[in-house]
């Protein structure tokens, strides 16, 4: 029966990873993992707008010319706003320009794939060692016994003290092989690389919370008090999480100017070893990277609580708080001379008068009688409409860009190779020469990187949908052959 039950919980479980954003990822097309893995590394977390859609612009070039099948009427721009609408990539703002970065669910299946598809394994000596170390540690913290954690402490210094005196005897210190110490090296990159993912959702749950105190402070729904408890009580439930751990445990070793010292000349003396030659150079550069690429995702994370903190103290100070401390004084006040004033003065309290009739009979409550009802004249019958008095209002129709598409290779094919936006357009027929038209050709003119001459210019005429004749003057756009 406990099976059962685990199997159901399992079950249900499933269901809910089905419907999450590192699913569907999984789920999609292998192109886009391909693509995300090479545009996102440890140590490039984050990719400029522009350089992303030239990037991915080349990429699916690529796969057209091997016949991938891909949505014809899609630029890079178009599937890597898809993207951010299905939660694999996020889009913020820095330093006023818009970036790229792979969000929580999507750095996770990330590091997912590295680990189906690396060659190398995670079980050596290295990390066999570092679980032995991490069990004994466990295992010495968590004793309250004073006595055995003395034991093991000196034991502790004895084989500290006997390797010191093998040393100075000319004794050839233990040192890992170059294969060891590889994998080892490897080890700590595998550790490292989820930490970009922790920060990540530590930083979308604080993203979370200062929504909802903006959307308090937007509507004042609730009490003060009840806005801020919900808040503090998010933030404390935030920490309590894996991810919560491993932000605290990183600020405090930001706060530990010791700590990073060490942690920097470890990092410098592991780097100038002669092993580091096995490891690739992306390998190398993630090593290097691993602090400055910390303290920057925990300093978005610092950044949205100082924002968090400004709303808080926005919602605090605002004048309908105010108000309720002046009456919470004044309350305190009237209660305080209440309790001091002496008992003669004070007036009785008098019964309330509830009502005070003045009829003798009956008759004088003027009881209703339904009868007396007289309804009101019913409403006027709405006015008939027949399909001549339907109008619709007439809209400009959006771009066919398989017709736009095809006119481009027929228009290029028909002059060697080479054709203008000109040329192109006054191949259409009549129906399709429309303002979005023109719009569609440019669209597709600049998304496959075409010859763009901005001094030159072409006048393209269309028709208006009220039946005017207009003009546009668009820079000198040449399709040329791929």
């Amino acid at each position: 029966m406990r099976s059962t039950d685990n199997a159901v919980a399992q079950w249900h479980a499933q269901k809910q990873l089905r419907l999450s954003p590192a699913w569907k990822l999984l789920q999609g097309a292998p192109w886009t993992l391909a693509f995300l893995r090479a545009e996102f590394t440890a140590a490039t977390q984050r990719v400029p707008l522009e350089e992303f859609h030239a990037d991915l612009a080349d990429f699916m070039k690529e796969l057209r010319e091997e016949n991938l099948s891909l949505n014809e009427a899609w630029q890079a721009s178009h599937y890597a706003d898809s993207w951010v609408r299905s939660q694999f990539l996020a889009r913020p703002m820095v330093d006023g320009k818009f970036h790229y970065e792979p969000t929580a669910a999507t750095a996770r299946v990330l590091a997912f794939i590295d680990t189906l598809g690396g060659r190398h394994t995670n079980l050596n000596s290295s990390r066999l060692s570092t679980l032995l170390n991490s069990i004994e540690t466990l295992s010495l913290q968590s004793d309250p016994n004073p006595e055995s954690r003395i034991a093991a402490l000196e034991a502790e210094i004895l084989d500290s003290q006997n390797e010191i005196t093998a040393l100075k005897n000319g004794a050839s210190p233990a040192v890992l092989s170059n294969d060891s110490a590889v994998a080892a090296t490897r080890s700590v990159l595998d550790l490292a690389a989820s930490l970009p993912a922790d920060f990540k959702r530590m930083r979308d749950g604080v993203e979370v919370m200062l929504h909802s105190i903006r959307t308090e402070i937007m509507e004042s729904s609730l009490s003060k008090g009840v806005a801020v408890g919900q808040v503090l009580a998010g933030d404390k439930a935030l920490r309590g999480t894996a991810e919560g751990e491993t932000f605290r445990g990183f600020t405090e070793f930001l706060n530990d100017p010791v700590q990073q010292a060490r942690f920097r000349q470890s990092v410098n003396e592991v780097l100038e070893r002669d092993f580091t030659d096995a490891l690739t150079a992306e390998e190398r550069n993630n090593l290097a990277s691993l602090v400055r690429e910390m303290r920057r995702q925990a300093g978005e994370v610092h950044a949205i609580y100082g924002r968090l903190s400004e709303s808080l103290h926005a919602y605090v100070q605002s004048a309908e708080f105010q108000e309720s401390v002046l009456l919470r004084k004044a309350i305190h006040a009237a209660e305080l001379a209440v309790a001091t004033a002496p008992l003669g003065s004070r007036t009785p309290v008098v019964a309330p008068l509830l009502f005070s009739p003045n009829f003798e009979t009956l008759a004088g409550l003027g009881i209703f009688n339904p009868e007396d009802h007289v309804p009101p004249p019913k409403l006027a019958a709405p006015p008939a409409l027949s399909d001549a008095d339907i109008h619709r209002t007439p809209s400009t129709p959006a771009p066919d860009m398989p017709k736009l598409l095809a006119a481009v290779e027929h228009a290029r094919e028909t002059r060697n190779g080479s054709a203008t936006l000109a040329d192109v357009y006054t191949s259409l027929p009549a129906e399709l020469q429309h303002i979005n038209t023109i719009r569609g050709l440019i669209l597709a003119a600049r998304g496959n990187n075409n010859s763009i001459t901005v001094e030159s210019t072409e006048t393209l005429t269309f028709t208006q949908i009220d039946g005017t004749t207009r003009t546009a003057t668009v820079p000198l756009f040449t399709f040329t052959k791929d």
